[in-house]
């Protein structure tokens, strides 16, 4: 069981890295983790989530907690009733990204607020591990609770007149499809829209380019606009544009700016520690977990948004590849992965011999490293649920990339232990 606990939450291969008994444990332990009288429980569609779903409310009630089981849901659906419905404690049975035998769970505290190995699973695993079960004497109740309803109603709000944009739908057999037709209706093209927790067209994670293809395939068969493709629980969102490029995630922060801005809201925008030098600028010019979302993660927020926005700069004669070349001023890696175990070693190797090479402008020392110099910068950072180092680097121009790239591998060479994955 130790293994399946991340950084972020409790995630491995189903019977292998955990098991019923474990989750059973979990259960029993976490409303006395969270002060909780009643957990809201949601999953997706993998094979093992309804097996998971049980042992995890027998565990909670009879710890004497109710339960309150939503079924079928994206993550960011059980994030917004969290916080929306006032719960002080709640799992979502998912594993993400993650291939068909991974399974997991996400779990969050009152308004919604996540609970990590430093803010409550180390806790929860510590006590799992050494503590009695004595099951209370009056078992917590098991009820059904809904809310579609309400959460399309708060979607509503970012929905827009999409009309004459040709879009593109890839839904991973994942949960993204579950109400992409109430938002987007039938005028999409869609494939893999059919919930299917073996993920048979391809791995529900749209960072690896070749879960793309047929997304690629789909926008340039039907002359679209845009393509969309959610990952396997739909709290990410990744985009195609109309020459079936795959667009960097980062560079749609930028796109998101331009909703906000042109609202008049102001104040701090919250980036990723690899989000590219490119959108900050951009950003910066124009003067985001989403705040109406209880700062959380939303692939359908995300889209709404960014299909409004690629209206208006389509009726201003402005395709999506156009609209993001202006923005990108930064040649870029990509995500680079290597399997390498003395992660730690390698991160610090990398960072000794740039920052001897040159002196930096701006470090960062939070989930890895990311070093800014005055014309590149890198970030390396281990990955808290697959055995990668991922590297990244951005620069002026091709040439000042392709070194610094190059001095990387370099550098990595001694440390790589099998092959190399990504850019």
């Amino acid at each position: 069981m130790r293994n399946a606990f991340k950084a972020y939450d409790i995630r491995g291969v189903y019977n292998k890295d955990f098991n019923g008994n474990d989750v059973y444990k979990i259960g029993f332990f976490l409303p006395q983790l969270l002060g909780a009288e009643t957990v809201l429980i949601g999953h997706d569609v993998r094979v093992s989530s309804p097996e998971i779903l049980e042992f995890l409310c027998r565990g909670i009630t009879d710890a004497g907690a109710d339960v309150h089981v939503a079924g079928e849901c994206t993550t960011p659906m059980i994030y917004w009733a969290t916080a929306r419905f006032n719960y002080q404690a709640s799992v979502m049975i998912t594993a993400s990204h993650n291939p068909a035998s991974y399974n997991g769970l996400k779990i969050s505290r009152a308004e919604a607020l996540p609970v990590g190995f430093d803010s409550g699973l180390s806790e929860l695993l510590e006590m799992a591990e050494t503590s009695e079960i004595v099951p209370a004497g009056t078992p917590g109740i098991y009820t059904n609770f809904s809310f579609r309803k309400e959460y399309l109603e708060f979607l509503s709000q970012y929905k827009t007149d999409l009309s004459g944009v040709k879009i593109a739908i890839d839904c991973s057999n994942g949960m993204g499809s579950l109400l992409i037709r109430d938002l987007l209706g039938d005028d999409p093209v869609y494939i893999y829209d059919k919930p299917d927790g073996t993920f048979p067209n391809h791995e529900p994670n749209p960072l690896e380019e070749e879960n793309v293809a047929d997304l690629k395939k789909l926008v340039l068969d039907n002359k679209c606009d845009i393509g969309l493709i959610f990952d396997g629980d739909a709290d990410r969102v990744m985009f195609v544009d109309e020459k079936g490029q795959f667009i960097q995630p980062d560079m749609m922060i930028a796109v998101l700016a331009g909703y906000f801005s042109g609202k008049g809201l102001t104040g701090n925008a919250i980036q990723d520690i690899r989000t590219s030098k490119s959108v900050t600028e951009y950003v910066e010019s124009k003067g985001f977990n989403f705040r109406d979302f209880y700062y959380s993660d939303s692939a359908y927020v995300a889209a709404l948004i960014i299909l409004g926005e690629v209206k208006k700069h389509l009726a201003g004669g402005t395709t999506l590849s156009e609209l993001i070349n202006s923005i990108s001023k930064y040649k870029g890696t990509g995500e680079i992965n290597f399997h390498i175990d003395r992660k730690t070693e390698a991160m610090d190797a990398l960072k000794n011999a740039f920052m001897a090479d040159e002196k930096p402008v701006a470090f960062h020392d939070f989930d890895g490293y990311r070093i800014e110099f005055a014309d590149w910068w890198f970030n390396v950072r281990p990955s808290n649920t697959e055995p990668y180092l991922r590297f990244l680097a951005e620069a002026r121009n091709i040439t000042l990339l392709e070194s610094k790239k190059a001095r990387a591998l370099e550098i990595l060479k001694p440390f790589i232990t099998e092959g190399v994955h990504g850019h």
